[in-house]
């Protein structure tokens, strides 16, 4: 797997109306499109450095290839992180942060994107609905970036480990009950079916509650 940054002002807009009017983020683009295509150089840069290790690590890890060849990372003007449901190559990031401290959150979303491909292709039968399933990708990229060695080495000035302290507070107790079986899996199938198991009469998506 290959993640290539790039700025693509049609795909970002796609998002307008969720947190932000079309108009401003059209605004925002003209006023930092010199800044966006810095970022997208620095950022290339840093992620160039872990793009092979970090791909065959999450291969290895869930038992899973990348259902994709390459990735695009587009840089925002205004988006923090958003990730893709299983239906495309694409996720988004912002613009404004270090080139180094935002390998962990790029990170995040792709394993988000990787966790629905791998359920609509293989756990499509077990009947979660989508927040559900985003509710385990969450999960699951919280420990894929943080539980084991090799993750830490990818981003060793970070040291929230697996935080609690996030966006989504509605997470963090089935997020604990799912620490302890990342942590002792025989495989990341036995992961994803318990986590299913949990999540299954839930009432949960990405608002809060």
């Amino acid at each position: 797997m290959a993640l290539t940054f790039c700025i693509n002002k049609k795909y970002d807009l796609q998002f307008s109306g969720f947190w932000f009017k079309k108009s401003e983020i059209e605004s925002e683009y003209k006023t930092l499109n010199r800044y966006l295509k810095y970022s997208c150089v620095e950022y290339q840069k840093s992620w160039d450095e872990i793009d092979v290790k970090f791909s065959k690590y999450i291969e290895n890890v869930t038992g899973y290839n990348w259902y994709y060849n390459s990735y695009k990372c587009v840089i925002s003007p205004v988006h923090q992180g958003i990730s893709n449901w299983g239906n495309g190559n694409k996720i988004v990031r912002w613009w404004k942060e270090n080139a180094y401290a935002q390998r962990r959150i790029t990170a995040h979303e792709l394993i988000l994107s990787h966790y629905f491909e791998i359920y609509r292709h293989n756990y499509s039968d077990a009947g979660l609905n989508d927040n559900q399933v985003w509710s385990l990708a969450e999960i699951a990229a919280f420990a894929l970036t943080s539980l084991t060695p090799e993750a830490q080495s990818f981003w060793p000035w970070d040291k929230s480990g697996y935080y609690t302290h996030h966006n989504y507070p509605q997470l963090v107790e089935l997020q604990m009950k799912l620490k302890n079986k990342f942590l002792k899996r025989k495989n990341f199938d036995e992961y994803i079916k318990t986590g299913i198991k949990l999540v299954k009469d839930l009432d949960i998506s990405p608002d809060r509650k």
